[in-house]
Parts: C-alpha cells; sequence; structure tokens
C-alpha cells in the first residue's frame, strides 16, 4: 500500500502527517508509521479486535492527536475496524 497524508486540525494550525503501512513478519497484521516533516513521530499496531493501539511515540506527541491519528487511520484503511463495524452493523439492521 502506498503512503498517504492525513492532515489534523490542532488548535490554530494544520499539521500534516505521512502514513506508512508496513507488514509484520507473520503476514496477516499492518503495523502503521506516522512521519511529520519526514521524521518518525509516532507508531500503531492493531489488536486482537483491529483497533489500534500506540506502539512507539518518539516524538512524544499528546495523547489527543495520537488519538486523532488512530482514528484517521482507522477510517482511511480499508479493512479497518471503522468499515467492518459499520457492516456488521448494516448485517444487524437488515436481519
Amino acid at each position: 500500500m502506498e503512503n498517504y497524508t492525513i492532515s489534523l486540525r490542532i488548535e490554530e494550525s494544520e499539521r500534516h502527517f505521512e502514513i506508512g503501512e508496513y507488514m509484520h513478519h507473520d503476514g496477516e497484521r499492518c503495523r502503521f508509521k506516522v512521519f511529520e516533516n519526514k521524521s518518525l513521530v509516532a507508531s500503531f499496531d492493531p489488536d486482537k479486535h483491529q483497533i489500534l493501539q500506540v506502539c512507539t511515540n518518539p516524538a512524544k506527541l499528546d495523547m489527543e492527536i495520537l488519538d486523532l491519528l488512530a482514528e484517521a487511520i482507522e477510517e482511511h484503511h480499508p479493512h479497518g475496524p471503522t468499515r467492518q463495524n459499520s457492516l456488521e452493523h448494516d448485517d444487524a439492521e437488515t436481519q
């Protein structure tokens, strides 16, 4: 998967992050690395429920920013929990 950009409006400024997706050794899960100005600032791993958890935070980003990044990555990722949850919700409504 190609890298993509996420822009977040934080207080009075807009910050741009580049997201890279990297395969784990087991070949089933992906690790997401977050860069700002070409420097690694954070990384995330999906837990057993496919919800992103902070793996590293070398830039010591505020937890609010990490939460916003995780939400944006989950929304962007085609196999992420946001899509899966919406599909399960749609299935429950049609039964």
